[in-house]
């Protein structure tokens, strides 16, 4: 006697589609798993039977990337969350990438998914999150919004953390424009000690031109309002531009260096984020979000083929 059909990693599967786009959205994390254009897989994202790795497509909520030994003071109190980076001793990319998303919408291309986070002990604070995939004639666009729903203030930063593809086994051979004026520098454990120009050197990529060997593990601003970091194949026959509302003032390029062998620069992550790492400590970019106040941004990914 066969018991019921394996569920998926990732959860329940919200797939949306208008013309020859296809996207599909997870319950656990409420991450983007696939998102396509004809026979393009524009994200290079995991299988059904996988479990999503490298936080492909998952969202990186109240924070992006890292936040030194987890440790911050807010309105003079000290805070500790738990190590996520262990080998780093960081916390990273947030509280709800593995947590279950509920549908709070749903029509053929589109989807919103919902969640509460109630906090804990490092984090205590409440807030109503959703995030809104919404197909139009030229791409994807993602909504993230969050709502103080608790007493006090909290600290907040929001960011995602899509792979892109042009379809072939190596992003080497990619057209990569990042319009960022100023790069962070960081220290050996990937936290920021300073900023510096882009301006000549070798992750300058303001003028299109393709990776090649470069390894980039890097977080980029001083950006323009409705910024578009792009990737093209070197004959034009396939363009991608991931469109960033002015919320965004930081974009991670990391091209997958670090990855499981198979994975490696296969695709190129080009993460938006709302605040810097460490922006807890820091402040860069950070949002205090009052008892009921919302913070809304978005960002988009057009594809252009042939």
């Amino acid at each position: 006697m066969s018991g019921p059909p394996a569920r998926p990693p990732s959860g329940e599967q919200f797939s949306i589609e208008l013309g020859p786009q296809r996207a599909t959205v997870v319950e656990v994390g409420g991450g983007l798993r696939a998102y396509a254009l004809g026979g393009w897989e524009v994200i290079d994202g995991y299988g059904l039977r996988d479990r999503c790795n490298g936080g492909r497509g998952q969202p990186l909520i109240p924070w992006p990337n890292r936040l030194r030994d987890g440790r911050y003071s807010w309105n003079g109190t000290e805070r500790r969350l738990d190590l996520s980076e262990p080998a780093r001793g960081n916390a990273i990319h947030g509280l709800v990438r593995w947590r279950n998303w509920q549908v709070r919408a749903r029509e053929p291309a589109r989807v919103v998914l919902g969640h509460v986070l109630h906090g804990e002990p490092g984090y205590p604070f409440m807030l109503a999150l959703e995030i809104e995939y919404a197909l139009e004639p030229r791409g994807l666009t993602v909504t993230l919004s969050a709502v103080n729903i608790g007493t006090e203030p909290c600290p907040y930063g929001a960011g995602m953390h899509p792979y892109f593809s042009l379809g072939g086994s190596s992003i080497d051979g990619a057209v990569l424009t990042v319009p960022a004026a100023r790069r962070l520098v960081v220290d050996e454990r990937a936290i920021p000690v300073g900023e510096e120009p882009v301006d000549g050197g070798p992750i300058d990529f303001r003028v299109a031109r393709p990776i090649g060997s470069a390894q980039i593990d890097a977080c980029f601003t001083g950006l323009d309002d409705g910024a578009r970091v792009s990737l093209a194949s070197v004959d034009g026959s396939r363009r991608v531009a991931v469109r960033l509302s002015p919320e965004f003032g930081y974009v991670m390029v990391f091209t997958g260096d670090t990855l499981p062998e198979g994975q490696r620069r296969r695709g190129v992550a080009i993460e938006p984020m709302t605040c810097a790492p460490d922006a807890f400590r820091s402040g860069a970019g950070l949002v205090r979000l009052e008892p009921g106040e919302r913070h809304v941004a978005s960002w988009g990914i057009e594809p252009v083929e042939g």
